[in-house]
């Protein structure tokens, strides 16, 4: 039998999508229940389709394939290009599409290549006119109106049957720096926020966001790889300068006028989330600057705001999903206050509250409430940090059950009207498989086998789980790609594959480990690779997270060294020969433990690396570490800046020179860094990528260098 990737080629590590991975994506319930919609490319490449699977008959078919200008990168416009890249979207074609909520007949939105299609009751997806340039949209409830956001601007066009309308705008004033209903670059990137618009229960209102960051100065990209010059301004707000002045409005569908809500005495506030009751209340949560304190607000019509709950927390508070309302009035709350992520139930007004689930584990997402069932559905870390299953919880409170069976990381879609869910879920040994399962974990139906996808069908070994002990003695888990045959008395170099910083977690039981493609290659030209979540990963609760507060390349360098000791009292380590790579806060960390440790790590390759976080953003930054006026040990502690004079070992910088989130700034400080030093180092720079390389030339020239430099640096070494 051949199998396709036992012995890898450098493109086959580059390429995209990678084996196994092509699965039914954005999966939901059609609106009354006899569907599932999902995005898929038969073809098995990045450009996919919309297709609905009929739950009765098991048929398929596509319900929109990719609009025109959606099917490349270079058709795509500026701000699809950055929304994109805030969303670390590869996937080309469809990304996206809604359903009216609350439509008795089936209203189906597709956006795409900067315009719009609507689908009535079934029928053939119709171009909307006059949708150019549409960004963001929103169907209302009914399906009869969408709204979007064009020249930063709130505009709402029909989308019912009859004849092409005219747009027509809802706000006003806005000009370079100043937007309404658009998520601020912050709330996309550090909050988990992807909208700036939201539609009321009814239809009748729409509430907004003003972003005023004029008072941001421009930060301007060039592009310098192009024919012609392309300077490109970012208003960027870096750790401790101003951030964008927020406003939240409420504009009348039908008379447009606005209602502006009251936010409180301090301007210099997050919006973390906003969504409006059952009942038409609009709610809000804000995040305070240092993003210690979180409040819950619900607005009158005027404006004025009611506190219905305000937590603080230390070192700082991780945000969640929207606020589940009830039809009593009851609301859904997940907090960190035991330490791990839970969920609690609160009266309407905030008056008392009962914790439905606890212990030393964590809800990873809240997915469904079923209020005709009793029942809270969820995804949590309850059986193994490495795991994820979906559970139930009674809203009245009551024992957690556990509703996936099979081993491995799930995902899940549950249905509206209960009972059904559809589960996605991989293991290191076998690519994702969709089904449609009956709450008892039973499958009614297999909506995706992906056949062929198994480590032993494409010739690649799953890497083994190791534990080790953190520098401060906590537990932490880590994964080992091994070559194909470990000889007697050989002792082979250690490659650690690195990310280390909060809000991401390396080592799971999960497809994604297996077939990355670059450890597996590094294995099979007989180098041990290692990646371990050292104190500061997530998912393991806030105090192993927060160990970094205020000092981060400290403890998580600690960590990575005392993994490295552990794997070097094995027999088949050379603990001699040990590298590391890592991209963005792995880049980050790649530095830091050249310099910090260069006892240890011999050769490094730091992608797109944040050198010193007062040029990094305010959201990210701040949570962490304070702002350079409070925290300027610890800015100065962190920055690699201040540690070129350790280096010893090789060091590759690589970095895209239009990365609009760690700016090539950062690699060209430390160059001057490193030159004042006298510290030779390599440098791979690719004049018109971002922060997520796409080209896929590129991405093989990258390949091939990087894999390279470890084979030349570091396997001849010993």
């Amino acid at each position: 039998m051949t199998r396709p990737f036992e012995t890898l080629t450098i493109a086959q590590v580059a390429a995209y999508p990678r084996p196994g991975t092509v699965v039914p994506a954005r999966l939901e319930f059609t609106p009354d229940g006899t569907g599932v919609t999902y995005l898929f490319s038969a073809e098995g490449s990045l450009v996919r389709s919309l297709w609905r699977y009929e739950l009765a008959t098991g048929e398929r078919r596509v319900l929109a394939g990719p609009p025109p200008a959606s099917t490349s990168e270079g058709t795509l416009s500026r701000d699809e290009e950055l929304r994109r890249e805030r969303a670390r979207l590869r996937e080309l074609g469809v990304t996206g599409y809604q359903f009216a909520s609350g439509s008795t007949r089936e209203v189906l939105l597709v956006p795409g290549g900067g315009k719009l299609w609507v689908s009535t009751g079934g029928g053939e997806m119709v171009e909307l006119s006059g949708s150019e340039g549409a960004i963001d949209p929103h169907l209302n409830p009914d399906g009869s109106m969408v709204a979007f956001v064009r020249d930063n601007e709130l505009w709402l066009l029909p989308a019912g049957e009859g004849p092409a309308q005219e747009a027509r705008r809802l706000t006003s004033g806005a000009e370079p720096g100043l937007t309404n209903g658009l998520a601020e670059f912050i709330a996309q990137e550090e909050l988990d926020r992807d909208r700036g618009f939201w539609w009321s229960p009814d239809g009748s209102r729409i509430a907004f966001i003003r972003a005023d960051s004029r008072h941001i100065t421009d930060y301007t990209i060039v592009h310098q790889g192009k024919e012609s010059v392309d300077n490109e301004p970012h208003r960027y707000p870096f750790a401790g300068q101003p951030n964008a002045i927020l406003q939240l409005g409420v504009v009348d569908v039908s008379s447009g006028a606005t209602a502006w809500m009251d936010l409180g005495a301090d301007p210099d506030i997050y919006i973390a989330r906003v969504g409006w009751r059952p009942d038409g209340v609009l709610t809000a949560q804000l995040l305070s600057r240092d993003q210690g304190t979180l409040r819950l607000l619900a607005f009158d019509p005027a404006g004025n705001a009611t506190v219905l709950v305000e937590e603080r927390q230390e070192p700082w508070i991780n945000l969640d999903g929207d606020t589940d309302f009830l039809e009593s009035g009851d609301f859904l709350w997940l907090s960190e206050r035991s330490g791990f992520n839970h969920l609690y139930r609160y009266h309407a007004d905030g008056s008392g509250f009962r914790q439905l689930t606890s212990g030393d584990w964590m809800i990873t997402a809240l997915l469904r409430v079923d209020e005709a069932a009793g029942l809270v559905y969820f995804i949590a870390t309850r059986e193994s940090p490495l795991e994820r299953h979906l559970y139930s919880v009674p809203l009245e409170g009551g024992p957690v059950t556990r509703l996936t069976r099979e081993p491995g990381y799930h995902g899940a879609v549950v249905a509206k009207q209960g009972g059904r869910f559809v589960d996605v879920w991989s293991t290191r040994e076998q690519g994702p498989r969709v089904a449609l399962r009956e709450t008892d974990g039973s499958i009614v139906s297999m909506l995706f086998e992906n056949a062929g996808a198994s480590a032993a069908e494409l010739g690649l070994r799953p890497p083994e789980t190791m534990m080790f002990a953190a520098a401060d003695g906590s537990r932490m888990y880590g994964m080992v790609y091994k070559p194909k045959a470990l000889e007697p008395g050989r002792r082979y170099p250690l490659v650690v594959s690195v990310y280390g910083g909060p809000h991401a977690q390396r080592a799971l039981e999960d497809w994604s480990l297996t077939v990355d493609l670059r450890a597996q290659y590094l294995a099979q030209q007989g180098f041990v690779v290692l990646k371990v979540d050292n104190r500061g990963s997530a998912n393991r609760g806030l105090a192993f997270e927060s160990a970094i507060a205020d000092r981060m390349g400290t403890v998580e360098v600690d960590d990575q060294v005392a993994a490295v000791r552990e794997m070097a009292k094995l027999p088949w380590i050379d603990a001699g020969r040990v590298g590391i790579y890592g991209w963005s806060y792995g880049g980050y960390m790649t530095c830091m433990a050249l310099m910090r440790a260069p006892e240890v790590f011999k050769v490094g390759v730091s992608g797109a690396p944040v050198t010193d976080w007062d040029g990094y953003d305010t959201g990210y930054t701040e949570r962490y570490m304070g702002t350079p006026r409070s925290n300027p040990e610890g800015y100065r502690d962190s920055s690699v800046l201040s540690h070129v004079a350790d280096l010893r070992g090789k060091l590759l910088l690589v970095h895209g020179m239009v990365d609009e989130n760690v700016h090539f700034r950062h690699t060209a400080r430390l160059i001057v860094a490193l030159t004042d030093a006298n510290k030779d180092y390599d440098l791979l720079l690719f004049p018109e990528e971002r922060h997520m390389p796409r080209d896929a030339k590129g991405m093989e020239y990258q390949e091939r260098r990087v894999l390279e430099y470890f084979e030349r640096e570091l396997a001849g070494a010993g």
